[in-house]
């Protein structure tokens, strides 16, 4: 594909006006290309290494002309919401992963895609039933391989590369340096951003708060309830800490989600839905969620344990405060038996010094009916305007997925919307719309 045709509609369906440093370098690279690309999470990767994809592909013969690996389902869609828009009507986009529908996966398979986007598990159980062949396969994108091989998933990614023997385009993607696995060989072409103005590091204002006690409960509840409606990440070191942390905040009727790799798919999709939304300010995760997720508009980050290693510091303060955002704030809250380490300086400051932050609470509905029954934003949108009789400016984020799809709504209005839309059909279809509990 052109950079023309790729560029446009990234305006188009993307309304990205102009491109990036990294993005115009992926534009400029002589194909065929080796590549690792290496920048922060939220600063352009992927449209960066979709740009240098989509140009790689050539021709119109049936099969996989390129496969993205991604280590986990949501950065997976989140590739896919870059890729397919741009991609279309050119070349057939397609995601496999785990907690999807082997019978959606497997006709959409036999539907000849040109892109296929997943998780290394979930595509190599396809490439076992003989359902996804790469032979020909001539791209091949890994993005985040780094966090792919921390999960472990080395074994899976070098049997799915075992299959490939025409790779004559390859990217690598990572947000910190790092070895590069011996089975997609080496690179020749070299991309490192650590940001043109600013890394997160510069634009992340840090304060410890003392906490009393060794258990920091009371507080977090402090600490959060002084920094308001703010959109805030609360990061622990073990998955059991983050239950316990959440069940707490429950009891305070805190409006929080919780993220960790113990979750099945629905609940870990369901908490990004309502964290990205507004619905929940708070988010309660391990280190999961400190990286290769895109989620915009973290206000603040509150360190409940102190990370292991200065990565971690780095990844998690990385939320807030973003290349090309506003500057954030990170919260460490240290007990009287605790030090800080050398990396994680930080100013004394008390819950009472902290400004509230006063918003609007959201709620967030359920439409069981999504992209497979030809449902779109809009359609929602005015199905709310003209039927449930909120105004453009109340409807906030809506996201569409295949079989259903999440909307926010002001929270004082949602069980009248609920009761409102009940008697009508959107686009002829009977929808049913439920405001959802976050249980």
């Amino acid at each position: 594909m052109d950079l023309k045709t790729i560029t446009e509609r990234a305006r188009r369906t993307l309304g990205i006006d102009a491109l990036l440093p990294m993005q115009q370098e992926m534009s400029r690279v002589s194909l065929p290309a080796r590549v690792l690309l290496q920048a922060p999470t939220g600063s352009g990767k992927t449209l960066a290494f979709t740009i240098l994809m989509l140009r790689a592909l050539k021709g119109n013969a049936p099969g996989v002309k390129a496969l993205v690996i991604a280590p986990t389902r949501e950065l997976v869609l989140q590739i896919y919401d870059i890729i397919r828009p741009i991609a279309a009507p050119d070349y057939k986009t397609t995601v496999l992963y785990g907690g999807h529908s082997y019978e959606t996966e497997a006709k959409s398979l036999a539907g000849n895609p040109d892109v296929v986007i997943g998780t290394p598990g979930r595509l190599l159980d396809h490439i076992n039933r003989h359902r996804l062949d790469l032979w020909k396969t001539g791209v091949l994108v890994i993005d985040e391989y780094d966090k792919a091989l921390e999960l472990g998933f080395a074994t899976d990614m070098k049997r799915i590369t075992d299959t490939m023997k025409r790779v004559s385009t390859l990217l690598l993607t990572s947000a910190t340096s790092g070895d590069i696995p011996d089975f997609v060989g080496a690179v020749d072409h070299v991309a490192e951003y650590r940001g043109e103005d600013r890394g997160p590091q510069e634009s992340v204002e840090v304060y410890r708060i003392d906490s009393p006690s060794a258990d920091k409960l009371d507080t977090l509840g402090a600490l959060l309830e002084a920094l308001g409606d703010r959109k805030t990440m609360v990061f622990v070191n073990h998955r059991e800490a983050a239950e316990r942390v959440y069940d707490y905040l429950q009891k305070k009727s805190v409006d929080s989600c919780l993220y960790h790799g113990g979750l099945d798919q629905d609940k870990r999709e369901r908490a990004m839905v309502l964290f990205g939304n507004g619905t929940a300010t708070v988010m309660v995760s391990t280190d999961l969620a400190a990286r290769g997720l895109d989620i915009d508009g973290v206000e603040a980050v509150v360190h409940y344990h102190i990370p292991s290693t200065p990565e971690g510091w780095t990844h998690r303060n990385g939320r807030t405060g973003r290349l090309g955002g506003t500057a954030g704030c990170a919260y460490v809250i240290v007990s009287e038996k605790e030090t800080l380490p050398g990396y994680a300086g930080a100013e004394t400051i008390a819950t009472k010094d902290i400004e509230p932050l006063s918003r609007a609470r959201r709620a967030t509905l359920f439409f069981n009916a999504g992209k497979k029954e030809k449902i779109s934003r809009g359609d929602i949108a005015g199905f709310l305007i003209a039927k449930g009789g909120l105004q453009p400016d109340e409807i906030g984020r809506i996201d569409v997925k295949d079989h259903f799809a999440y909307v926010a709504v002001p929270a004082a209005k949602a069980r009248d919307t609920v009761t409102a839309l009940a008697p009508y059909k959107i686009k002829n279809t009977k929808v049913r719309v439920t405001q959802l509990k976050n249980k």
